[in-house]
Parts: C-alpha cells; structure tokens; sequence
C-alpha cells in the first residue's frame, strides 16, 4: 500500500498554465502528485459545474514525479470527477493554482480556482487555493510557488477543521515578507464594464471594473497584508451562515399572513 499523502492538485487557467506547472514542481517530494485540470481556461468559474453535456477525460502524461489529466469539465467538475470516478482513494490535500491574478476579498466568490478548493472541502478534503495577486504576463512564480508549498506542507502536518478551507494570495515581489494570517477585506467591484458599439450602433459590454476597498487603512485584511509586501493567509468557512444575526432573525415577526376568506 502507497503510504504518500496523495495530492491533487487543479486550477482554472488550464492544465498548460505556468502557474499550475511552477506550482507541481514545487509540491514535489510532499506526496503523490495528481494533476487534473481543466483543458483551457475557465476563469470566473466559481461552482460552475457541467450538467446538460458530458464530460471526458484524457490521460496526457504519467511518470514517477506526477500524473497528469486534462478535462473539458469547469474546475469543480475537474475535482467531482477526480475523486468520484479516477482516482483509487481519497486525497489527503487538494491544492488549486496557482492562479494568474489574485484572488483576495470579494474575488473568492467569483473565482473557479477558489471554487474547486471549496468543492474539495465539501468532499471532506483539507483544501488550499494558491493565487499570485498579480495579471502581469511573464510574472515570476517562483514565491508563490514557494510559499504554496509552505502552507501545502503544513496542511497535511496539522490539518484542518472540517468545512475549513485556506486561500494564499501572494504579492509579485522577489522577496516577499513573510505569510500574514488575516481575514477577507470588505469591497466590491465598480465602474464594470467597458462599453462599445459595433458597425451597425449596437452596443455591447467588455468585463472591466477597478475593486474599491471598503475597509478603513490599517485593518488587518488581505489586501492590506498584499500592499505592505506579505502573502495573505485566510481561513474560509463553507457553512455561510450569519450567526451573529440568526438570534435577531428570530426575532422577526415571521408569522405567515392569514388567507382571506372568499365571499
């Protein structure tokens, strides 16, 4: 019996992307390595799973090192069908990325990188997404990849909560201060799209925008972390609930209206 923790690891830019490629060769020497990712890019994914089509699978490379899959599936289809249908036992850690763009605040809800990680812990798997908070084309993974090992590493150590998930974002720097534990920050999108018309007058929309924080400065949250040279660490719950408001709620006057009587 295979006593390697067994690693899958996806992403959303495909499964040529640099970033999952830097990323594998640095899980090397932590466990069995799974590769399967998607066949191109689904960015903005979140839980978009395949329903009304099929989906395959193709084996694309086997050695000592690592096993490679391709699929034509969204990231959450790539980790349903990994654990479900290919691979012969549960995985003891699932990383997803590293992504080419961050995925700090509100952008984990958009996210298919962060959306496999949380499908992997629905399936009860110890579930980590890596991100380098940077678009720039040629960026340097080499931090992300490191640190992503890092916290990989110290997953399979200590564990996590169930229904507990972690999201890395990493800042394109060549030396990155260290690894901030801190919570999401609080902002939204705006100004987010960009419009044109065609040669006949209709208009149509290109995704654009600019995030602005809603945090005052100072506050210990990602994108502060990000801007003072740290990776952002946060923890994720996948039970959404509002606790804090539940006992208010119940409060309500939720009493359903009488049905009128006719005639």
């Amino acid at each position: 019996m295979n006593k390697e923790p067994l690693i899958l690891i996806t992403n959303d830019d495909g499964v040529e992307a640099e970033g999952l490629r830097e990323l594998t060769k640095s899980l090397d020497g932590l466990g069995e390595l799974v590769v399967f990712a998607p066949d191109g890019p689904r960015s903005g994914m979140s839980g978009a799973i395949t329903a009304m089509v099929p989906i395959t699978c193709t084996l694309l490379r086997r050695d000592e090192k690592r096993t490679v899959y391709s699929c034509t599936g969204t990231p959450v289809d790539c980790v349903k069908l990994a654990v479900n249908e290919i691979l012969d036992r549960q995985p003891d850690l699932l990383v997803s990325g590293a992504n080419h763009g961050g995925n700090q605040a509100v952008c984990v809800h958009y996210s298919g990188t962060m959306g496999a990680v949380m499908e992997g812990c629905i399936l009860g798997i110890p579930s980590l997404g890596v991100s380098l908070a940077d678009y720039t084309p040629g960026s340097d993974f080499s931090e992300t990849s490191r640190l992503g090992r890092k916290v990989a590493g110290l997953v399979l150590e200590e564990g996590l909560p169930r229904g507990t998930y972690l999201n890395l974002n990493v800042p394109n720097r060549p030396h990155v201060r260290g690894i901030a534990p801190c919570r999401q920050a609080d902002g939204r999108w705006i100004r987010e799209f960009n419009r044109t018309e065609n040669p006949e007058g209709k208009p149509y929309y290109w995704l654009a925008g600019e995030f602005m924080t809603l945090d005052p400065a100072g506050e210990n949250h990602d994108i502060q972390r990000l801007e003072e040279g740290y990776a952002s660490l946060v923890p994720g719950r996948i039970d959404v609930t509002d606790y804090a408001f539940l006992d208010a709620l119940r409060q309500w006057d939720l009493r359903p209206e009488p049905i009128p009587v006719e005639g």
